[in-house]
């Protein structure tokens, strides 16, 4: 499995289109092996689904993001968890435990 969160810094992001970088985790058995990062190339429609399908992500993670993108993730069978905060590496691991606590979608269009 793949995991990519939108960062800022070394936070969650609260914008998907908006952030710095992705945070890019390879998980085998539960743990992740290896973490890279892939900037964030810009913000423009279809770029970025297209983007974190083609490094073969399976979940991405952010605090917020807008109804397309989510549109455009499930048209590839990609996993949206919106709401996260926090740390980047805590949120995964949350999310890999089954506890990562998320509130509202932040993203508002």
């Amino acid at each position: 499995m793949k995991i990519a969160v939108a960062a800022q810094g070394n936070a969650v992001c609260s914008h998907f289109g908006h952030c710095e970088e992705f945070c890019l985790f390879d998980v085998e058995d539960g743990k992740v092996v290896r973490k890279f990062n892939v900037p964030n190339p810009g913000h423009e429609p279809g770029l970025l689904p297209r983007l974190l399908a083609e490094h073969g992500v399976d979940v991405v993670i952010a605090g917020g993001m807008g109804l397309r993108a989510q549109q455009l993730f499930a048209q590839k069978n990609i996993r949206v968890v919106t709401g996260a905060w926090g740390p980047v590496e805590e949120a995964v691991t949350a999310y890999l435990n089954g506890s990562l606590a998320t509130g509202p979608n932040l993203c508002d269009h």
